[in-house]
């Protein structure tokens, strides 16, 4: 980098000077590329499997390009909304600093949606034009609604006319204004659009970049999970710091290829759901861990005996954060040094932890009535700052339950310790209450996890006449229940102990890897059991 430049400075309008008393008016997230792609125009921006794709200055001239057309052709106005329903490829780049940098809010799907959850969500945003990957554009055609004016294909020639469009300055927005509509997954009901203003994606870069991920100019960031969701949020930091954004030939997780992208490009990173670091972790396949520079698990939970054997297979670079799409992937973050202390006596404990809240963000375990709870007792987690969303598009309702007296209520149960690690108990509707007793199905998925034969496991609460619930586990892997059922009582309180097992060749989870309880739940209505031969009964 030259000396002298910060691209992770406050973006100020071209022409603006220091000794002006006034303040600018304005930010853009996309001024970090248009000044990337001025200082920096040769340096490598994107990859495509082990080859550059684009430069900064190509990037950067992409992108005005095609915001141009998007204004003075498609005559687009600031703050219309633009879908991205594509797969993972570097055209992603081109499309969504396009949208920002034409004063637009980028709307990125999920390419594995069906056609009428991407109808929704079309209809729902009211967006006017839409994006789309060569593979799955006729399944949005059959189901868009009236309201959207062009459908583009990704790569085609029309696609190809809007980028030969003149350029166009980048349109400066106030910090308040929306720049990404972030939908969440849907697992229950209809998706809520979480609001993303231009100044909680400046801070949460920033966040990112001080707290989990040093880049440097160069380091490269593998686009493995969706670019939609938990990868893209990383873009606009790795763009600051000139990083290179490399897409996976395959446009997906495999993780054979990710070990030779890793092996290719200088300090990758990637982030990484917990079952996309399981699968890392039963792959075979050689990989030259001495390179890695940070894999951030993030979108749930990683289990401990995950977290060690990850650690003990690619080295300290094991990073873990935990996030909402209603505050982006910034609440809480464990470092790599804590994740790698091993000498720590407190190092278990942590590794079972998420970690402390980022400096950007106040966090606040809360009763009933919303009072602070004291270290040790759980309650539900609230978050405030900078970052939060601003609201759900088009959902009062939601937004007021959501967003109350200053606080983020995120459903999620957890507990700070003595030293200010937080856990996370459980979601809130996931809580079993057997017998009384309240039961947080993580505690027992992390001893049942322990055993050497057991891949994936999930434990939910099954309605009981006599116990109100009951614990069952569902297990993917061949260990016996005798031999669960002892590993549990060696562990845990006798009354949290699974009292029946049901053995699955997998799990179900939603496209980012997440297991979906709510479909467990229903899945498991008259399931039979199989118990510990020390048991006769549920």
């Amino acid at each position: 980098m030259g000396a002298g430049i910060d691209v992770m400075q406050p973006a100020y309008p071209s022409g603006f000077c220091a000794g002006n008393k006034k303040r600018p008016q304005g930010m853009n997230l996309a001024l970090w590329l248009e000044r990337a792609g001025r200082s920096h125009p040769g340096q490598p921006a994107a990859g495509y499997g082990n080859r550059v794709a684009r430069s900064y200055g190509e990037l950067a001239q992409r992108a005005a390009r095609l915001a141009g057309a998007l204004r003075n052709q498609l005559h687009l106005t600031p703050g219309d909304r633009v879908v991205i329903a594509a797969q993972n490829c570097v055209e992603y780049l081109d499309v969504l600093y396009a949208i920002w940098h034409a004063g637009l809010a980028a709307v990125p799907a999920n390419a594995k949606l069906h056609g009428t959850e991407l109808g929704y969500i079309l209809e729902h945003s009211h967006a006017k034009v839409c994006f789309a990957s060569p593979n799955i554009d006729a399944a949005i055609a059959a189901h868009a609604p009236a309201t959207l004016q062009r459908l583009l294909t990704i790569g085609s020639a029309e696609y190809e006319t809007l980028l030969q469009a003149d350029a166009v300055a980048v349109t400066l927005r106030e910090p308040h204004d929306l720049a990404w509509l972030f939908y969440t997954s849907g697992t229950t009901g209809r998706p809520k659009g979480a609001m993303l203003s231009h100044r909680a994606l400046y801070w949460a870069s920033h966040a990112y970049a001080a707290e989990v991920d040093a880049i440097a100019p160069g380091d490269a960031l593998v686009h493995a999970a969706p670019m939609s969701h938990g990868s893209g949020l990383y873009i606009m930091a790795h763009t600051a710091r000139l990083g290179i954004h490399v897409v996976p030939e395959s446009g997906g997780f495999e993780p054979e290829e990710i070990f030779t992208l890793f092996t290719h490009w200088p300090r990758p990173s990637m982030f990484a759901a917990p079952t996309m670091i399981r699968r890392l972790l039963d792959c075979r396949a050689d990989c030259d861990a001495n390179g890695i520079r940070t894999i951030i698990s993030g979108g749930a939970p990683l289990y401990v005996e995950d977290a060690i054997e990850a650690l003990d297979r690619f080295g300290p670079c094991l990073a873990q954060i935990y996030g909402q799409g209603e505050s982006p992937m910034t609440i809480t973050t464990l470092s790599k040094q804590d994740i790698a202390q091993r000498n720590d006596p407190r190092w278990q404990a942590r590794l079972a932890s998420v970690g402390r809240p980022f400096a950007c963000v106040d966090v606040m375990v809360a009763g009933a009535q919303e009072q602070p709870m004291p270290a040790g007792k759980s309650g539900e987690i609230l978050c405030r700052g900078d970052v939060v969303m601003a609201g759900y598009w088009q959902d009062p309702q939601a937004s007021a339950a959501t967003l109350r007296n200053g606080w983020l209520h995120t459903g999620d149960v957890g507990a700070f310790d003595d030293h200010g690690y937080l856990t996370l108990k459980d979601r809130s509707k996931d809580l079993i209450i057997s017998g009384g007793s309240n039961i947080y199905p993580r505690e027992v998925e992390e001893v049942l996890l322990k055993h050497p034969q057991v891949r994936e496991a999930s434990v939910i609460g099954r309605p009981d006449r006599e116990w109100g619930e009951i614990v069952v586990a569902y297990i993917v892997g061949t260990a016996k229940p005798d031999e669960l059922d002892a590993l549990c009582l060696s562990q845990i309180a006798r009354f949290k102990r699974p009292k029946g097992y049901v053995f699955v060749p997998s799990l179900p989870k939603n496209n980012y890897g997440k297991i979906l309880k709510t479909e467990l739940r229903a899945l498991d209505t008259g399931r039979p059991l199989r118990f510990p031969d020390s048991s006769s009964s549920a």
